[in-house]
């Protein structure tokens, strides 16, 4: 028995509980119940190992090697499936734990009105245990596997429910370019398979760096890089997120957004910091800052334009993603620290948030912007905890979104100093402008949807179910508390994760014993392994004046790019409604839509809101030949930089 509750057990348990809660669902799941409580014992279970995992993995440093049946190794090479569970791949793990514990609370009332809710619950498993196995396997192929669970998973739950408009669409669509993206990681790890010789991670990790002179090893690194790329949504992936959060349940845009994204980012830290190796080059740290500033700005004007409350949620979703990989891309302690930090915010918030619209479609059957308002007098407890989501995302003290932008700033801005690269002043522009836009977007739901007139056809709408309440409730929470204790989270979350990136001798010798990395180490991997944070702190005077400059910056740079085209109103006798006190007319016409809060700033920028409007047309054929272009550039990228 003794051995049985073994913490080094605890990684294979929080995997298979979720597998076997499937398909208890599929045996049992006739009583409702019966399977709500499969449903919350294994996802509950799961994160409770994972919790069990913070004092000897976090606090303790050490590594959990977990072979699944004997280990051998035959011709110098590792034989058999393993897991391997060190301080980054934990975080992960916790992160997705969480969020699957919380929608599954959710889940067990808003979908109560549904049919076939047994299948929905055992695809909702199937979900959660394919991601939390793709971040605990130390084999890349398995990870492979757990990738097609999660990509079929999701796109069944996408289409779950088949008579919303557009589900079928949007699950096709992620389909189509998800199984694209499948398709390179399976041929990513081939030709890997094929020059190494081995599945295992850790003993590819060994040999990998010593063969990027193969011309085969560069080309695997690209289709790796864009595969994982597509799991996490990132640009030119954006649009996926959009159809699919639009389609699906709001408890599984929470797992999208939340859960799909990490195990996307995850794989990417995987292949940049472990397998290859590369994070030593300056053009490839320029490769992930490129590709988070294009996916964070573009994105967040994307969900500017958007008049659906969940598709704005989407877009904003990887906008938050490119704040995560251009941070871990600065490939600094403090940068990758506060990048894996934003990325646990990112899911508690977004995950806060997604639940908020889920409530509000579940109790006026829309997420139009346009049709609604003013519901803060029905759903107050709504209402609060989506602007605790609102102020989090935006960063606004003291919420968690504060917390982690705010050492991203510092640590883009420390980048600058130490490189003497003012390219990282831009980028911390670009973070801050971001931010601008995203508060304004918030501003715009909030009145929207909370705020204003109350339209006549929602008189009766209540607050919804206390079970869909508590489950914002604990998102809420966390999103205070890990706003509030920044240093708490970096003692024992993000820094010991981030001291696990760049400590890959460490992976190594904890899978195939001591000194097996030794021969292997290269410059960027025997120079990491003692991580020094040293950071201002968030509340620093000094780092306050050095970025509100810069923050004075970007808003002049908003500014000054929306004075040009300025829109006249036509001479004539002025309209009485638009005095200052509107002159005794109704309160009805007062009334702020979606589409018009913003509409000056759409005006000054409609040149560019057309092209992006041209650009993404939603054929599945133009996402497709996106898909098929990234993987050119990207191999075009490996063969001339590695």
């Amino acid at each position: 028995m003794s051995n049985f509750m073994n913490y080094v057990h605890f990684p294979i348990y929080s995997v298979m509980v979720l597998f076997l809660g499937a398909f208890l669902i599929v045996v049992l799941g006739k009583s409702k119940m019966l399977r709500s409580l499969i449903a919350l014992l294994a996802s509950g279970c799961s994160l409770a190992c994972m919790i069990a995992l913070i004092k000897p993995v976090m606090l303790n440093g050490e590594v959990i090697a977990y072979w699944m049946g004997s280990r051998a190794l035959a011709g110098g090479y590792a034989i058999g499936i393993a897991m391997e569970v060190d301080a980054l791949s934990l975080f992960f793990g916790l992160l997705i734990s969480t969020a699957v514990f919380v929608s599954c609370v959710y889940s067990i009332q808003y979908m109560s009105h549904d049919d076939n809710i047994p299948q929905y619950f055992t695809l909702f498993l199937m979900l959660a245990g394919g991601v939390m196995g793709l971040v605990l396997s130390g084999d890349i192929f398995n990870m492979f596997i757990m990738v097609e669970i999660l990509t079929f998973a999701a796109v069944a739950l996408t289409a779950f429910r088949n008579k919303v408009y557009g589900a079928l669409e949007a699950a096709f669509k992620y389909l189509v370019v998800g199984c694209m993206g499948s398709t390179c990681i399976l041929a990513g790890v081939i030709v890997l398979y094929a020059n190494a010789h081995t599945l295992n991670f850790a003993q590819l990790s060994s040999i990998i760096p010593g063969m990027m002179g193969n011309t085969s090893v560069k080309i695997a690194f690209a289709l790796l890089f864009v595969g994982f790329s597509t799991k996490a949504f990132l640009v030119p992936f954006h649009p996926l997120a959009a159809d699919a959060h639009g389609a699906a349940p709001a408890s599984i845009s929470v797992l999208i957004s939340g859960v799909l994204t990490k195990s996307g980012i995850y794989g990417i830290i995987r292949l940049t910091y472990f397998l290859f190796q590369t994070m030593n080059l300056g053009t490839f740290r320029f490769l992930l800052v490129f590709v988070g500033c294009v996916s964070m700005f573009l994105c967040v004007t994307m969900a500017l334009a958007q008049h659906d409350f969940k598709r704005l949620l989407a877009f904003h979703s990887i906008s938050q993603i490119g704040y995560v990989m251009t941070a871990v891309g600065l490939c600094t302690a403090l940068g990758f620290s506060s990048g894996i930090y934003h990325a646990m915010n990112h899911t508690l918030f977004k995950g806060l948030l997604f639940l908020a619209a889920g409530a509000v479609l579940h109790e006026t059957g829309t997420t139009n912007l346009d049709e609604l308002g003013g519901l803060s007098r029905k759903m107050p407890h709504t209402t609060v905890l989506f602007l605790i989501g609102a102020f989090s995302i935006s960063g606004i003290p003291p919420f968690n979104g504060f917390a982690s932008k705010w050492l991203i700033y510092q640590a883009c801005y420390q980048k600058a100093v130490e490189s003497g690269n003012f390219a990282y002043v831009v980028v911390t522009v670009i973070c801050l402008v971001t931010s601008v836009l995203t508060l304004a977007s918030f501003v715009k739901v909030s009145q929207s949807v909370f705020f204003g007139r109350l339209p006549e056809k929602y008189e009766n709408v209540k607050e919804v179910p206390w079970g869909m309440r508590l489950a914002m409730g604990m998102f809420a929470v966390l999103c205070v508390v890990t706003g509030l204790f920044p240093d708490a989270v970096g003692r024992y979350l993000t820094h010991p994760a981030a001291t696990a990136a760049f400590n890959v001798s460490n992976y190594i010798d904890s899978m195939l014993g001591a000194g097996a990395a030794s021969e292997a180490l290269g410059p960027f991997v025997s120079g990491a392994q003692n991580v020094v944070f040293v950071q201002p702190g968030v509340w620093s005077p000094v780092s306050w004046l050095l970025i509100m400059c810069i923050a004075l910056l970007a808003v002049t740079l908003v500014a000054v790019s929306s004075r040009y085209d300025r829109y006249k109103a036509p001479e004539g006798p002025a309209d009485a409604k638009h005095s200052l006190f509107f002159s005794g007319e109704e309160a009805v016409y007062s009334q702020v839509g979606g589409s018009d809060l913003f509409w000056g700033f759409k005006y000054n920028w409609r040149h560019y809101f057309s092209f992006m409007h041209d650009l993404h047309s939603g054929i599945l054929n133009d996402y497709a030949l996106w898909a098929a272009v990234a993987l050119a550039l990207a191999m075009l990228f490996m063969l001339i930089v590695l």
